[in-house]
């Protein structure tokens, strides 16, 4: 065909398999080439017959039905659907919503767009029309679509022919669920699909005379058993397996685990699905067979089995000890064939048996022959296919129910696309043959209805060829020779093997066009199938007829033909206790003398089923749909035209385009023709002529005659519509040339008006310029003098004030070299200052340190003194009272031993006596019970003959028991001997305990006299304590004017030493000081005044506070909170300058000093300066901290001077005592230590109300305000009482620091008893006296004592951190306002409910 330059036509591409380009010229190097210019620009010459017209007219967004095609061709068809593609007009959600469904119910078909539910829709009609069954086949690649597509055919014909009732198991509903069952066992992943259907259905829906739906049946053809047992990498097996692992307590109850411990579904290494939740799906199946109508132990059965299937696949076999044999080969195996038979219900010794044992019929009888492992896990295998190909269809079946006496039905037929991998086997060879028979089936479909459309439109028409494949059916399935039939014949023959499979195709078929051998291998062959990808094209017009080359490995043919069935696995299965499981396997009558093994060829049941589904097809009336996939790797949004094109080809739709091609491809109403091409014929036009007889006038003009006019369409041969457009394409060029040449006159016209006026106006703007030029050049005169002018005065003011700037770099140098002066100046003042501070404090703490030096000395030696006095004394006395001490004591352990050990002895024979009561009365019921049985043994003799063994037996027993008890009455005898003994033994420990009492009495007169001596040496010592308690007095004064001087309370002066608070270096030091200059406007006045007034407000509510005695409520302090929440609501803590702490701080010294006069005030600031931001809060805090400090010392000394008079009395009376027992008596009394215990009353009651002061004030007693005084109390309790080392008072500090005077004094006292000699005295005294010496020594070097004794020191020996951590968080909400406050006007806003907590320690 020729073409004109610039029209748009397609031509082939290598990676678009078609482009659109547009003709350039006919190409010069030969007549029948073309050169034409791609869509990027570039140029490529092709071959004029390989070149297809484009519709440029064509509508962007497509048409809906691709008959409607101005050219119904192969790019035509492919660029149609990528637009429509394009546009998203396929996987809209609502395409297939209940409101589609609704449109589409009862429409004819044509009247709307194409959609699954016309196909459906149309069928259903004719159906209940013309009361003919009808069927619907879903064909497609894998992955393309078709089991959705099967889902929504049957979801539609439930909606148009279901019940309006709302049961869940109705046959509409049980139809619909029966999909998700068929997904489970029958679906897995594949390379190219995640749901693949692994076998083709034929889905009968039954109907009734009403048209309502009245039962249904599933056929399957080809379930790809072997994928049970084997399957390739990326892939997976069956979903069923993946849902019961992921089951949960179900999987437990099977013992399932992960899939990669199960050998069926761990060789791939893929277990997951993107995006699916195994068990949601396992529920959903589990729904899905509730909803079939699948009874609950069918369910259990059918899992069960499942399971049995995945523990079958673990046992494992190795070569048994015979030759040929096979055994288990481990534990886990063992474990595996047990949980098998379990499941299966089964014998797990037959179930063994059943695997590693052939049994072969003869005539003599039957043969049991082991086989090899081999051989053993084949049969495993076998045995798991042919459970699995069982296991699920007829239940279903028979669970909706088929109704026999159904009207009509549809069919619903999802098969597998055609199928061309790397790898091709047995299951691609069976699925491509069906895909060559339904292709047959679909070109005669095609064929009559292009027949039938003819025979509608009355026209003429001659018979129409197109290519049949029936030659490559004959290949496949033809008898005797055939594909089928020479591998069926090779597995009957035992020796057969795929090579001399392969040998036997070659030499039957050497010479077929469509069977090949590759070059490459000796045991592969090639097909030449109706479609695919890598193909030849035989072309005739613009059509094509694509045929493919598919390579078929032939290694496991055999394997996978074979079908035994074998009569073991059959009694073994139906031997199983499982009824659903022995109902699936009934018994076959056979003939004896046959083996147990019977040969049953897949090939030729699959060929079967299909002979018997194409009759089913061609009973009824077809209807087809095609689903394309847009691309190979699953991806959104990409159209693969490779791909697609592919699938066109493989699925029969450019087949049907060459059909129709061969006819009348072209087809348009005659109102569409007219609307096209009737400017070909415009002088007829107006004429009142009917629109055929205008068509006709039309091609008769241009002297068409491959035409028929039918009733209402016109029909064209193809290449008839090309011509037409080329010759409408003339009509328009010639038009648009006249058109161009008219409106070219008009522009032309137009731009000689448009010139003119342009000419004129530049004419008139010139002149105006030359005028302004001139006026500006006049200006720019004036202008020019003007600025000679200004620029002279600019020259004059620069140079002046260069000179002023040079004067004043002179004068800041100048003075910036006094002002350096005088810094330096200020520097060493502020030096010497310092030098001269740090000199001072030098000079005084050497003398502080020498003269507490000799203070400590002094006390030393005057200590010594006194404790060699006291020495002597305690020595005397202990003589006497040490030797009597120790005889008491030892007399006393000797009586608690004795008392002890009889106590013991008692226990012990009450304990035998019991035992021996009980051991006898159980003797005495063993010798009753004893006695009864042979009186009863006695009766059972004389009864009968029959009992005498067992008398025998039990007189035996009983011979036995009487032994036990005679050796028993010898042990009560020999524990009888044993208590006698323990009597006579307690005996003389009574008489020993008589002679230790009357020792102890002697010993306890002894004891009192020591008693009286032990007075005597305490009266000594509260001597030495009074004495000692002087020379703390005057410890005392003597560290108060040491701490006077010492630093630590220098800290609490306003200013160092050696510095005035004027003066410069007190400024430069203290840097949060900060000077605030004096306001200068009227304005800040106004505002410092308005501060200084809200201040004095301010400072009247806080004296209020401070002064007042507010107390507590609901044990809150009132005054503190009122004051935070103040500072709190007045934003103090935040302000960059406040005098409100000082004011605070200053009435806090107030009152302190009303406590005690003496004290000074402590962290006062001499000028009411503003503070920086931060640093009041901080100063305040320590401030607070001073004053707490202050506070705790007032208390501490207040304490000391209320109870220091109260124990000088303790101490003073025992020496008022023991004068006036020295004139009457001796002896101690009673009366006499009543005034003691008065004083200690009294103490006691002081620090009862101190304790209740506290907790009224809830300060805590625990924070160590009493910490100081309590072991001087328990220090001088001691003293008076000599209860010194008693257990209760070795706690703490003080009795450590006490330690080395304790052992002086129980030195003297233990030496009182004897004499010591020197080398006693050395080792003894001596040390204690040098370990004091070292705490004096070390005690004078440091200048901050630990002893309590001597430190006088106003601060607490605790932090107020300590303090803090003892007061409990105080809550401030809440607080109620004290009535002193009421009618203060800054203190109004507490008066409102705060939300907000204020936590305060």
């Amino acid at each position: 065909m020729l073409f004109r330059p610039g029209t748009a036509v397609w031509v082939e591409h290598p990676d678009h398999a078609w482009a659109e380009a547009v003709v350039a010229s006919p190409a010069s190097s030969s007549p029948s080439s073309v050169t034409v210019t791609l869509a990027g620009g570039a140029k490529a010459v092709v071959d004029g017959k390989k070149v297809l017209p484009r519709d440029t007219e064509a509508d962007l967004g497509g048409v809906d039905d691709m008959t409607k095609l101005v050219y119904l061709h192969e790019p035509g068809v492919l660029c149609n659907l990528a637009r429509r593609y394009g546009f998203n007009e396929i996987y809209l959600p609502h395409l297939y919503d209940m409101h589609m469904m609704e449109q589409y119910r009862g429409v004819q078909f044509g009247e709307l767009s194409p959609h699954v539910f016309a196909v459906t829709d149309a069928s259903y009609r004719a159906m209940v029309s013309e009361d003919r069954s009808q069927s619907i086949l879903v064909s497609g690649e894998s992955g393309a679509g078709k089991t959705e597509t099967t889902k929504l055919i049957m979801r539609y014909l439930t909606f148009v022919g279901g019940r309006s009732t709302g049961d869940i198991r109705s046959v509409e509903q049980q139809v619909l669920e029966s999909n998700p069952l068929l997904e489970a066992f029958g679906n897995a992943r594949t390379v190219r699909n995640d749901n693949s259907s692994r076998f083709g259905k034929f889905v009968e829906i039954q109907f009734d005379k009403s048209g309502r739906i009245s039962g249904a049946a599933v056929r399957t053809y080809l379930l790809e058993r072997s994928r049970v047992v084997q399957i390739s990498e990326s892939e997976r097996n069956y979903h069923c397996f993946y849902q019961l692992c992921a089951s949960g307590q179900d999987a437990d109850k099977y013992k399932l685990a992960h899939p990669r411990n199960f050998n069926y579904l761990n060789q791939s290494h893929t277990y997951e699905l993107e995006g699916v939740n195994e068990a949601e799906e396992y529920l959903k199946t589990r729904r899905a067979m509730d909803i079939v109508g699948i009874s609950f132990s069918h369910q259990e059965a059918i899992f069960r089995t499942v399971a049995a299937i995945l523990h079958l696949g673990n046992i494992e076999f190795s070569p048994g000890k015979e030759f040929d044999s096979s055994a288990i080969k481990d534990e886990k195996s063992k474990f595996h064939l047990q949980m098998a038979a379990d499941l299966l219900m089964v014998d797990g010794s037959l179930l063994l048996s059943t695997l590693c044992y052939r049994t072969i019929k003869t005539p003599e009888g039957n043969i049991v022959k082991a086989v090899d492992s081999s051989a053993a896990a084949i049969s495993r295998d076998a045995l798991a296919k042919t459970i699995y190909a069982q296991l699920l269809v007829d239940n279903i079946n028979m669970s909706i129910g088929q109704d026999m006496e159904s009207r009509a039905l549809i069919g619903v037929l999802d098969i597998y696309g055609f199928e061309c991998f790397k790898y091709n086997s047995f299951e691609q060879l069976c699925i491509n043959f069906a895909n060559e028979k339904l292709q047959q089936h679909f070109n005669k479909h095609v064929f009559k209805m292009e027949q039938e459309e003819y025979k509608t439109e009355e026209i003429n028409w001659s018979y129409i060829e197109f290519v049949d494949n029936q030659d490559i059916l004959d290949l496949i399935e033809k008898k005797p020779i055939g594909i089928v039939s020479l591998l069926d014949e090779a597995c009957m023959l035992g020796k057969s093997t795929h090579e001399t499979f392969a040998m036997k195709l070659f030499q039957n078929f050497k010479a077929h066009p469509r069977l090949e051998k590759p070059k490459l291998s000796k045991t592969d062959f090639a097909l030449s199938h109706f479609a695919g990808k890598a193909s030849f094209l035989v072309r005739h017009a613009w059509s094509s007829i694509a045929f493919e080359w598919v390579i078929y490995q032939t290694e496991l043919f055999l394997e996978k033909n074979r079908d035994y069935v074998n009569l073991e696995h059959q009694n073994l299965l139906c031997s199983s206790k499982c009824s659903f499981l022995s109902g699936l396997f009934a018994l076959q009558q056979d003939d004896p003398s046959k083996s147990s093994y019977k040969f049953s060829s897949i090939a030729s049941r699959f060929k079967q089923q299909l002979q018997a589904l194409m009759e089913t097809l061609s009973s009824t009336e077809p209807h087809y749909i095609r689903c394309v996939k847009p691309n190979s790797l699953n991806y959104p949004q990409k159209f693969e035209n490779g791909s697609v094109l592919q699938q066109l080809r493989s699925g029969g739709v450019l087949e049907a385009i060459r059909i129709s091609l061969a006819g009348y491809p072209t087809r348009r109403t005659y109102t569409e023709f007219i609307d096209r091409f009737g400017l070909l014929l415009p002088e007829h036009m107006d004429e009142r002529f009917d629109e055929k007889s205008l068509t006709e006038k039309i091609l008769r003009q241009l002297h068409l005659e491959n035409f028929q006019l039918g009733r209402t369409k016109v029909f064209l041969r193809a290449g008839q519509i090309a011509v037409l457009d080329s010759k409408r394409t003339e009509i328009l060029e010639k038009a648009a040339r006249i058109v161009q040449g008219r409106f070219r006159t008009f522009v032309a016209c137009k731009e000689f008006h448009s010139t003119k006026k342009a000419s004129v106006s530049l004419q008139a703007y010139c002149r105006g310029c030359l005028a302004r030029n001139l006026l500006d050049a006049k200006r720019q005169i004036a202008a020019a003098v003007s600025v000679e002018k200004y620029a002279r005065r600019w020259f004059c003011r620069c140079e002046y004030l260069h000179l002023h700037s040079s004067a004043l770099v002179i004068q800041s140098g100048v003075r910036y070299m006094l002002a350096i002066q005088k810094l330096l100046q200020l520097k060493n003042n502020k030096a010497a200052t310092i030098i001269q501070a740090l000199w001072r404090m030098r000079k005084l703490y050497n003398f502080h340190r020498q003269y507490r030096h000799a203070t400590i000395l002094i006390q030393c030696c005057w200590r010594q003194k006194l404790a060699k006095r006291a020495f002597r004394n305690l020595k005397q006395a202990a003589y006497e009272t040490g030797a009597l001490r120790e005889a008491k004591g030892k007399l006393e352990k000797s009586l608690e031993d004795l008392t002890l050990r009889f106590t013991l002895e008692r226990r012990q024979r009450v304990a035998a006596e019991e035992s021996k009561a009980l051991e006898v009365s159980k003797l005495l019921k063993i010798v009753e019970s004893l006695k009864c049985e042979l009186e009863a043994a006695n009766e059972e003799k004389i009864n009968g003959c029959k009992e005498v063994a067992s008398m025998q037996q039990q007189l035996e027993l009983s011979i036995k028991d009487q032994e036990l008890l005679h050796s028993n009455l010898a042990q009560i005898e020999e524990l009888k001997r044993e208590n006698t003994l323990l009597k006579a033994k307690n005996a003389e420990m009574e008489q020993e305990l008589l002679k230790a009492q009357k020792c102890s009495h002697d010993n306890m007169d002894k004891l009192h006299g020591v008693e009286r001596n032990y007075l005597h040496l305490r009266d000594n010592l509260k001597n030495l304590e009074d004495k000692i308690s002087n020379l703390e007095d005057e410890n005392h004064l003597l560290r108060q004017k040491a701490l006077s001087l010492s630093p630590r309370h220098s800290r609490t002066m306003s200013h160092p030493i050696g510095s005035s608070p004027c003066s410069p270096k007190s400024l430069l030091e203290s840097s949060p000081v900060k000077i605030v200059p004096l306001p200068h406007n009227p304005t800040e006045l106004r505002r410092s005044r308005m501060n200084s007034e809200r201040h004095e407000e301010y400072h009247e509510l806080l004296q209020r506070c401070v002064k007042d005695d507010m107390g507590f409520k609901k044990g809150k302090p009132v005054a503190a909170c009122v004051i935070y929440k103040c500072l709190l609501h007045w934003g103090v803590f935040e302000a960059e300058r406040t005098t409100i702490f000082d004011f605070i701080i200053q009435n806090i010294n107030t009152v302190l000093k009303a406590l005690r006069p003496p004290l000074k005030a402590f962290g006062q600031r001499n000028s009411m300066s503003h503070i920086d931001a931060k640093y009041p809060a901080m100063l305040f805090k320590q401030q607070l901290t001073a004053s707490l400090e202050k506070i705790f010392g007032l208390i501490r000394d207040n304490l000391k001077k209320e109870i220091s008079p109260l124990l000088s009395l303790c101490i003073q009376a025992p020496k008022l005592a023991r004068g006036g027992s020295g004139r009457r008596s001796r002896s101690p009394d009673v009366t006499l230590q009543q005034p003691i215990s008065a004083h200690w009353d009294r103490i006691i009651k002081f620090l009862d109300s101190l304790m209740d002061r506290l907790h009224k004030n809830f300060l805590a007693p625990t924070t160590g305000v009493l910490h100081i005084f309590k072991w001087r109390i328990c220090e001088n309790w001691a003293l008076c009482t000599g209860e010194m080392d008693s257990g209760c008072y070795r706690r703490g500090a003080a009795w450590d620091e006490l330690k080395y005077i304790r052992e002086a004094v129980e030195f003297l006292i233990i030496a009182q008893k004897s004499k010591r000699t020197l080398e006693q005295i050395k080792k003894n005294i001596c040390p204690v006296v040098a370990k004091m010496r070292d705490m004096v020594s070390s005690d004078a070097q440091n200048p901050v004592s630990n002893s309590f004794l001597l430190d006088d020191d106003l601060s607490i020996p605790f932090t107020t951190e300590e303090i803090a951590e003892e007061v409990p968080d105080i809550d401030m909400s809440n607080i109620e306002m004290p009535s002193s406050l009421r009618h203060v006007h800054s203190a109004q806003f507490l008066m409102q409910h705060l939300q907000t907590t204020y936590p305060l320690r």
